[in-house]
């Protein structure tokens, strides 16, 4: 699943192309994505300006002149900049049309969705739940150790909670514990103040590494332009079970942690 960095990198890949245009078009030719597109889509969104182009956790947000669009990638989507002439392909559920450009939606899995709001953003129930932002200020060492105590269960998965903190997945989540030698099993209520200032430094480091590096391309993730990320070169963990840890040399270990697999390394991570 695209996790903070592939969607952030979309949004930028994405701005400077429909960033004050009006939308003239839409073609939903699936609308049974996670969530229905809703049936008076292009009514609602046809004519409407996007004033800016905004991510929130793993969401993006167009806001428009009289309210905003939701788009999720769900495990498989990508958005790409194209021509708006350019004939569909299986899987291309969705385009929204600029004039002669048009931003398509592939979703082969489609758990992606396209969604419509007027008024408060924040309140939208997808979003009014979500938690902080990892490369923002309120991500902190205060936070994340006040957010742990008294909770029992695995850093890891209060990591990907995104009631906690929000964009972060699977991927980060393995390589973001393995920079801060935290087993992800490790009850979150036993980190003490320094582990979490490691921690919140690890995951910063981590998701601004996937950003300088293109984000990961795994399965279906590409860029706006259809490149694709790098940062699955650079994994200490994530994916490398049996492999020589970079950092000491022993094997990469592997467990189901919260229904994921938990990649990490017995020796560097306590």
């Amino acid at each position: 699943m695209p996790e903070l960095p592939e969607v952030e990198i979309t949004r930028r890949g994405i701005e400077p192309f429909i960033l004050g245009r009006t939308i003239t078009g839409v073609a939903v030719r699936n609308p049974n994505l996670r969530w229905r597109v809703p049936r008076n889509i292009a009514r609602d969104v046809v004519g409407q300006e996007v004033k800016r182009v905004l991510r929130r956790g793993k969401y993006l947000l167009f806001e428009c002149t009289g309210g905003w669009l939701i788009l999720h990638l769900g495990m498989s989507g990508s958005l790409r900049v194209i021509d708006a002439r350019t004939p569909p392909r299986e899987h291309d559920h969705l385009d929204l049309v600029f004039g002669d450009t048009a931003l398509r939606l592939r979703d082969p899995r489609r758990f992606g969705a396209v969604l419509w709001q007027r008024g408060n953003i924040e309140a939208h129930p997808l979003l009014a739940r979500l938690g902080v932002e990892p490369l923002g200020d309120a991500f902190s060492t205060e936070f994340l150790y006040r957010m742990t105590r008294g909770r029992r269960a695995g850093i890891k998965q209060v990591l990907m909670n995104a009631r906690i903190v929000v964009g972060i997945g699977n991927i980060y989540a393995n390589e973001g514990l393995f920079r801060a030698g935290i087993h992800p099993r490790t009850r979150s209520g036993s980190l003490s103040r320094p582990r979490c200032a490691r921690l919140v430094e690890a995951v910063r480091g981590t998701l601004r590494a996937a950003l300088a590096a293109g984000g990961s391309s795994l399965r279906d993730f590409v860029h706006s332009d259809g490149a694709s990320g790098y940062f699955q070169q650079q994994y200490c963990v994530y994916g490398r079970a049996g492999l020589p840890c970079r950092a000491c040399g022993a094997p990469i270990r592997v467990a189901r942690l919260g229904q994921r697999s938990s990649f990490y390394c017995a020796k560097c991570q306590k």
